[in-house]
């Protein structure tokens, strides 16, 4: 391999950056009066006081500094972050690749565990920790050659993040002589140095010395060519309304109704510029979304480009038209310019960013009646999304599923309301089995009270909570959930065999369900969908297990038929179940042939069991 190796989208520093050698000076100071070798510096402070930024100096740093390895890690949402030490365990082959590739959990250990021990040098950067407790499992180690360091930001306060041998900065925001600085350095940076005036501090300080709030500043000055006086004037003329917009009360994140009224002042002008019209309804759509980012082909998709055709605003005078592909990535730049979201294509599944408190804002500034359309683009969207992305694409899969439990979290029964259920469903099959159950359970409550307890989805989900709980080996809780099931099935699902007259109705063979199951996706799902195939294979495998061989094998063989049709014969799902199938004829037709050809011979155990498509 290639030394040395960038993981992570590391941010690129800010126009007119800071030093901030105080915060520095104590970042340092922290590093040195501690005796543990790793040191995690946990930056914490409010949005927008530039944490980010400060871990990503260091990141570049490192890498001018010739390290080894430099990680960016957006630590949000454990599941990212297990997801980048399981990619990190392959770049740096931290085992050999039959230890590697078991599981993003397994790989993620072995990561840790190349850390506490190598004698390459590495920087750990932890951006935007959110669940300090969830974290503490996957800390990186202390390097047993004292050649590794973290850097970890976040918002919030714990005690345990002091723990462990960590050593907590708390960033403030600019001082007044580095927020002149800055403006001077940015203007100046961007040929508008005629926009300075006397009004520069009174401006700085006005915006509460916040940087991120300096530089939508800055931006609007430079995009609109107005100097600091001007700018100030429309600040303070526009803040009663914004007041209204963003109050103090649901400012969790410590902006201060200053900054909100900046971000929607950027967002005005940006609804304004080329592309005219697109600004706002890109951003009240990015805002029911996943702060952490989501991916750039969202904005390619139909559902999105023929909402963004019906939601533009034209000039006057203007003719409608409709939205391109083009089109709105070019929005997207534009609201990237303004600093109203990120749009990186390097940082790939989470591509475009928008910060949670913008997102707030916007959302709580959108009409109620615009809502209903905005849930239903998104829900469509994600749609999209989920049937296309790749079975083995695990980092898309854990941005999807962030992205639909924000929307969801956002939109409550209006999602199902749109019709947008079915990205609930999807969800619900594509994460772990330790949270899947739960999941399932929530998510079956809701389509009761959402549709009714007979309604065929509701029956759909419930099927999906009793094939979790038997993959969790929880039988008895899926045959309740199964036989609770029995009086809103119509008749072409009641089961015809008869039940052993001492068990009573009330002890059905798991045969009997699971073929019950099978036949309500094929009526409500079809034939190849993939939520048939997957019971199909696991009635196959129960008829193997039970001895009906030659059952068994025509219900793989249905099932083959399935798989190809849905994933292609190269997919490995159907490989795997073409492979079973190959193995069970070869066994029952040597089963066949020493019971013909020596009739006293005993016969070998039968090879059954094992998901087919595992």
């Amino acid at each position: 391999m290639d030394w040395p190796i960038r993981l992570g989208s590391v941010p690129v520093l800010a126009s007119a950056l800071q030093a901030r050698s105080e915060v520095r000076d104590r970042i340092n100071r922290a590093r040195d009066g501690h005796a543990t070798v790793v040191l995690a510096q946990v930056l914490s402070g409010g949005g927008g006081v530039g944490k980010t930024q400060l871990a990503a100096a260091y990141a570049h740093e490192a890498l001018v500094d010739g390290a080894d390895l430099v990680v960016w890690v957006d630590a949000s949402d454990i599941e990212q972050v297990i997801a980048r030490y399981a990619h990190a365990a392959h770049a740096v082959e931290a085992a050999t690749d039959r230890l590697l590739g078991k599981s993003a959990e397994s790989d993620a250990g072995l990561f840790l565990q190349w850390l506490a021990t190598t004698r390459r040098s590495w920087l750990i950067i932890l951006d935007d920790l959110t669940d300090p407790e969830a974290m503490q499992a996957w800390w990186p180690p202390s390097s047993a050659f004292g050649c590794g360091r973290v850097v970890a930001t976040t918002r919030r306060h714990d005690a345990v993040l002091s723990g462990g041998g960590r050593a907590v900065v708390d960033i403030d925001t600019y001082s007044a002589k580095e927020a002149d600085a800055y403006l001077q350095e940015r203007l100046s940076s961007a040929h508008a140095d005629h926009l300075l005036d006397a009004q520069a501090a009174v401006l700085a300080e006005t915006l509460g010395l916040l940087p991120l709030a300096l530089s939508h500043a800055a931006a609007y000055m430079v995009n609109q060519d107005v100097p600091c006086a001007e700018y100030l004037r429309r600040f303070n003329d526009s803040a009663a309304r914004l007041d209204d917009l963003l109050p103090r009360d649901a400012d969790t994140e410590g902006y201060g109704r200053q900054v909100a009224a900046a971000l929607l002042l950027s967002l005005d002008v940006a609804q304004a510029s080329e592309p005219v019209g697109l600004a706002v309804p890109v951003m009240r759509l990015a805002a029911v979304l996943d702060p952490a980012g989501h991916p750039r082909s969202l904005w390619a998709s139909d559902t999105v480009l023929r909402y963004l055709s019906t939601q533009r605003t034209t000039p006057p005078g203007g003719a409608p038209s409709a939205v391109d592909s083009a089109q709105a990535q070019a929005a997207l730049r534009l609201l990237h310019r303004y600093g109203l979201l990120t749009d990186h294509a390097q940082a790939g599944s989470r591509a475009v960013r928008i910060h949670a408190l913008t997102a707030r804002a916007v959302r709580e500034c959108t009409p109620d009646a615009a809502v209903p359309e905005v849930v239903k683009t998104a829900a469509g969207a994600l749609t999209e999304l989920c049937d296309t992305v790749p079975w083995h694409d695990h980092e898309t899969t854990t941005a999807l599923l962030t992205n639909i439990d924000s929307l969801d979290r956002y939109a409550g029964d209006l999602l199902w309301q749109v019709d947008g259920h079915y990205v609930l469903r999807w969800a619900g099959r594509s994460m772990a089995l330790d949270t899947a159950v739960p999941y399932w359970q929530r998510l079956v409550g809701t389509s009761e009270r959402q549709l009714g307890r007979a309604h065929a989805l509701t029956l759909v989900a419930r099927r999906d909570l009793a094939l979790v709980c038997f993959l969790d080996q929880r039988d008895k809780d899926a045959f309740a959930v199964l036989q609770e099931d029995f009086p809103y099935q119509d008749n072409r699902l009641v089961l015809e065999r008869p039940m052993p007259a001492a068990a009573g109705r009330k002890a059905v063979s798991a045969v009997a369900l699971l073929e019950d199951t099978v036949t309500v996706r094929q009526r409500l799902l079809g034939w190849a969908h993939p939520v048939t195939l997957t019971g199909q294979t696991n009635l196959a495998l129960l008829y193997w297990s039970e001895g009906d061989r030659a059952t068994a094998i025509g219900v793989l063989e249905r099932s083959l038929a399935g798989y190809r049709a849905t994933f292609g014969p190269g997919h490995p799902y159907t490989i795997s179940v073409d492979d079973r199938l190959r193995i069970w004829r070869d066994q029952r037709r040597r089963r066949w042939w020493r019971r013909t050809r020596v009739p006293s011979a005993p016969v070998g155990p039968a090879e059954a069991g094992g998901d087919v498509t595992r």
